[in-house]
């Protein structure tokens, strides 16, 4: 399985994530502790371009809506990654951002991960989860 590395380009920032348990934080007042998750989907089908806009808003429709129906975000990314024979490999991405409440949709987004690996013949879907203070 290849390891994978993406930027999100079009909101600039990189995050980086690794924590072993997402203990709430301190939150200001009128925050309340959440969490976040960032799922990073991949669009080539092997080596080639092959999840086509059309396609990927038809998986967010019939996959990732309906497990989270409160909302969530969709930006346009790209990733890179040395590939076999140590070549470097480019893939356009799409990152879906989502605020959860503490304790929830750990089920739900690995259904989601999954649905979209079998869909797509993907190796993975790499999944980010942060602590966070939220106010909507």
């Amino acid at each position: 399985m290849k390891r994978v590395v993406l930027i999100a380009a079009a909101t600039g920032v990189l995050t980086l994530g690794g924590c072993a348990t997402l203990d709430a934080p301190a939150c200001p007042v009128g925050q309340e502790p959440m969490r976040t998750a960032q799922l990073f989907f991949g669009r080539n089908i092997g080596d080639k371009p092959g999840v086509s806009d059309a396609a990927f808003r038809k998986f967010v429709d019939e996959e990732l809506t309906p497990r989270f129906p409160a909302g969530l975000t969709v930006l346009d990314g790209g990733g890179q990654w040395k590939g076999a024979e140590d070549k470097l490999i480019r893939e356009a991405s799409k990152v879906v951002v989502l605020v959860l409440p503490n304790g929830e949709g750990s089920r739900k987004l690995n259904e989601a991960r999954k649905a979209y690996t079998q869909r797509f013949h993907q190796d993975s879907v790499l999944l980010i989860t942060q602590a966070a203070c939220v106010d909507f």
